[in-house]
């Protein structure tokens, strides 16, 4: 007999070590991905683009094709580092591209003729980052124990808000701040959208500086469970391999089809609450467009906290009734926001739904990974990764047409608790884990 993941196994140096990661990612997620790069892209680099097409559509085109991409990839680039036991060098790879083209992203000039060399760098590296997560959280179960596996995922999501918090207010305050032709503490030119592209190399090296460490002390695993024909298969043939393996998961695995899809739905509910949660502060219930970046600042603490919070009940209730409370939750304050007027109540029911969120992103990686063979993680986060990309199409679809539909912006937030309720009741129909499949493996 093997204990696979015995306490004492992990060390605190790996845990921290695997966090970090998370805390570097924010580089790209938050300034890159989501406020600060992509809105140079749109409003600055391509304000005067001629033609028809504005550049916040070919953003949004870029970003869908990527998303494809992901979809195609994410399951089969899993199953081959499960396959051939390079877990962590498929990581390496796919975080060093990722910060070659964050870097490159220095070279995008306050032009629009720079548009496409940004587009393509930024829809590049979004492939890259978003498949990188799926060896990343294939090593959950490297990292942890059996027993502290919820402590250990809530501190990896913690990691990641704490880290975009720290590095959006440090960008803000140090490049952005300010009127002139010099911003921030640093008194940076904006002559050619300098103070932005230095932005994103730093970016760059902050995810390069703390990426580094899971590199060097969490060690390459073997593959666990050998697979020749995965093993022999080219990339190509790597999809027929997928399809026998998902074929014989819905005959053996039930349970775990059904989490998949349960899990895309409400993780899209989830995405949607952020995504959105901006537009409604303001357009809705009256928050200025200044205080709202203190709005975003405040939410990611409070879903920090509550990953980590959540990370120690899922470890003594398990992952099911962590994400099944903090979804319920999460409806009811929806429900009472769509009653309620003014900044004050979005201030308190807006943060108790961003509390909610890190629990039950952060419970539904440890739900997957206390049911996933041990070997096969890389391949189940692929297949979670392409789930979650099949439906991101619901929440903003939902959300604009019940928009239009009464005319008013706050009905939205009704598509987006339609959302959360059909995952919701999706899970409950999956059986809670029993332990966790690697306590003990022959």
């Amino acid at each position: 007999m093997v204990v696979v993941g015995s306490p004492g196994a992990v060390s605190k140096k790996q845990v921290l070590s695997w966090g970090f990661w998370d805390w570097g990612g924010a580089a790209f997620q938050a300034v890159i991905l989501t406020f600060v790069f992509s809105v140079y892209l749109t409003d600055s680099v391509g304000a005067d683009l001629p033609g028809s097409i504005s550049a916040t559509t070919w953003l949004g085109w870029a970003l869908g094709i990527a998303g494809l991409s992901i979809a195609l990839l994410a399951p089969v680039s899993g199953q081959r580092s499960d396959a051939k036991g390079r877990r962590k060098r498929l990581l390496f790879v796919l975080t060093a591209a990722t910060i070659v083209c964050m870097a490159a992203l220095f070279f995008v000039k306050d032009d629009y003729h720079y548009l496409w060399l940004g587009l393509v760098l930024l829809s590049i590296a979004s492939v890259l980052f978003e498949v990188a997560q799926v060896p990343y959280t294939a090593m959950l179960r490297q990292v942890s124990t059996p027993d502290n596996l919820g402590r250990v995922s809530g501190f990896g999501w913690a990691m990641g808000y704490f880290g975009g918090i720290f590095l959006l207010l440090l960008c803000y305050f140090g490049f952005i701040t300010g009127d002139g032709d010099t911003r921030g503490f640093f008194d940076v030119s904006t002559d050619g959208g300098l103070n932005i592209r230095l932005i994103a190399l730093m970016a760059a090296v902050w995810f390069l500086l703390f990426a580094l460490p899971v590199m060097f002390a969490v060690p390459e695993l073997p593959a666990l469970d050998p697979d020749a024909a995965a093993a022999r298969a080219g990339y190509l043939e790597s999809y027929r391999v997928l399809w026998r393996d998902v074929s014989d998961l819905w005959r053996t695995e039930r349970r775990t089809v059904w989490f998949l899809v349960a899990s895309a739905l409400f993780r899209d509910g989830l995405a949607g609450v952020f995504t959105f949660g901006a537009v409604l502060a303001v357009t809705v219930y009256g928050i200025s467009a200044a205080d709202v970046l203190l709005f975003g600042v405040a939410a990611n603490v409070v879903a920090a906290l509550g990953a980590l919070v959540a990370g120690r009940v899922d470890d003594r209730i398990g992952p099911k009734r962590v994400i099944v409370v903090s979804l319920a939750s999460m409806i009811v304050a929806g429900a009472i926001l769509l009653a309620v007027s003014g900044p004050l109540m979005f201030w308190i029911f807006g943060l108790i739904l961003c509390l909610f969120v890190g629990p039950a992103q952060s419970s539904s990686r440890t739900f997957l990974t206390r049911i996933v063979p041990p070997g096969r993680e890389g391949q189940m986060f692929g297949l979670y990764t392409t789930t979650g990309r099949a439906v991101s199409f619901l929440s903003p679809t939902l959300f604009g047409l019940f928009a239009y539909l009464f005319d008013a912006d706050r009905a939205g937030i009704l598509g987006l608790l339609l959302v959360l309720g059909a995952g919701l009741l999706a899970l409950l129909r999956v059986a809670a884990p029993d332990g966790d499949r690697a306590r003990v493996t022959a």
